[in-house]
Parts: C-alpha cells; sequence; structure tokens
C-alpha cells in the first residue's frame, strides 16, 4: 500500500506544529486529519480509523497517555508520542499505556517520517497474514472490504460491514457496546447500546445458519460480543 493511501491523525494544540506536521507528512504522501484536544482526537479516531496517530501528551483537556489508553480499548493503530517530556517516567507510562513508539522534542522531520513508516511496515506484515477472516461459509476479506457466503457476495449496508469488520479484526476477544459503539458510529453514540443490538441482529440473519442460534456472532451477556471463528470452535470438535 503506498503512503497517499494512508491517513494519520496528528493530535496538538500547537497550531506552528500541527501546520509544520501537516505540510511534512502532506509532502510525503499521507493523507493528514488534525485534532486540538483529546475528545475530538478519540472522535477522530473512530470516524475516520487512522493508519497511524501523531499524539502529543501536553492536551488541554486530557493527558495524552490517556488518550492511548482510551484508544486502545478498540484500536491496535500504531501511536507514536511527540512531546516535550524526556523524562524516562513519561516515556514508560506512554509504553504502558499503548504508545508503539516516542519520539522526544525537538525531532528532525527524517527522523519522525522513519519512525512512522517502520510503525506502519510492522503493522502491514501483521495485519497481511489476517487480511481474511472465516467463520462458517463466511469469508470476510477485510483488504477487498468485502463478505462473502458459500463465494457469493453478500450485500451489507456501510454499517453492517463496519460492524463486522470491527469483529473480524479482534476475533475471539469480547468488543464491549462502548468499543463497538466507538468504533462504527463515533463518541456521539455512546450509550446508545440499542443501536449495537439492532444491527448484530442484522449480521445474524444475513451470516448465521441459524440466526436464532449464533454460534460465531456471539454475544457476552452484560458486556458485548464477540466474534467465534471456525478455528476458534475446532477444538471444541476434537477428541
Amino acid at each position: 500500500m503506498t503512503t497517499s493511501a494512508r491517513p494519520v491523525l496528528v493530535v496538538d494544540d500547537e497550531p506552528l506544529i500541527l501546520r509544520a506536521l501537516t505540510a511534512s507528512l502532506g509532502a510525503a504522501g499521507y493523507h493528514v486529519a488534525t485534532a486540538v484536544d483529546g475528545r475530538s482526537a478519540l472522535e477522530a479516531a473512530a470516524l475516520r480509523h487512522p493508519a497511524a496517530v501523531v499524539l502529543d501528551l501536553r492536551l488541554p483537556d486530557m493527558d495524552g497517555v490517556e488518550v492511548c489508553r482510551r484508544l486502545r480499548e478498540w484500536t491496535d493503530v500504531p501511536i507514536i508520542v511527540v512531546s516535550a517530556l524526556d523524562g524516562e517516567a513519561d516515556k514508560i507510562a506512554a509504553l504502558d499505556a499503548g504508545a508503539d513508539d516516542y519520539v522526544t522534542k525537538p525531532y528532525s522531520a527524517g527522523e519522525l517520517l522513519a519512525r512512522l513508516r517502520a510503525s506502519l511496515r510492522r503493522v502491514s506484515e501483521s495485519v497481511d497474514g489476517a487480511g481474511i477472516v472465516r467463520f462458517g461459509g463466511i469469508v470476510v476479506d477485510l483488504a477487498r472490504q468485502q463478505v462473502l457466503r458459500d463465494g457469493v457476495l453478500v450485500h451489507l449496508t456501510p454499517t453492517e460491514y463496519e460492524l463486522v469488520a470491527t469483529l473480524s479484526r479482534h476475533p475471539g476477544k469480547v468488543l464491549t457496546h462502548a468499543m463497538l459503539l466507538r468504533a462504527v458510529w463515533g463518541l456521539a453514540y455512546q450509550g446508545e447500546t440499542h443501536y449495537v443490538r439492532v444491527y448484530m441482529a442484522r449480521l445474524r440473519r444475513k451470516l448465521e445458519q441459524d440466526p436464532s442460534r449464533p454460534r460465531h456472532l456471539v454475544t457476552q451477556s452484560g458486556i458485548g460480543y464477540r466474534l467465534v471463528t471456525d478455528e476458534l470452535l475446532a477444538p471444541a470438535g476434537g477428541p
């Protein structure tokens, strides 16, 4: 995938730094979105699904470490912290919260771009082998953004696809209602758990052999949902 196809979210409350990062990343072929505080960063990440996040730690409404922590509740997107804080404790806190890398200000554009390329390369290497998810005759092709049932394309609405794709990116993992709402609908829909229930029922009708007894799109009562793939089911059928 070329860099031009990769959106990057830059989070910083200093206008000069935002402009400089937007210019350098744009010149390197990235599509840049920006946010000036933690709340708008979380909103943008949920709506835009960036390929990477470049994050300052000092934000006006919340600590960047908290932004890392909240992002890691539902996404594995690479997070590169860029901060004037260069103490060991600051770095450990950010990395423990889920950051992939830590760049101390001042830095060169070349260094940041090299670290960004390295982070994206690691993600590509891990995702390529898991771009196809199979369960019960269903194939979710995350690269082509399509779903097949017994080889036939299944018509899904954009929201239905995003819901099954989000579950497919984390097979076997329980995703809470809040995680799914953030990932599929955005922060403005927090608390609207009925959205998830309605769309999950639609997906089951389209993808499960017996929607009334789902084997793959499984409810974790009071918590959320998880996708059980054929590989995860296989041990139960063994000797």
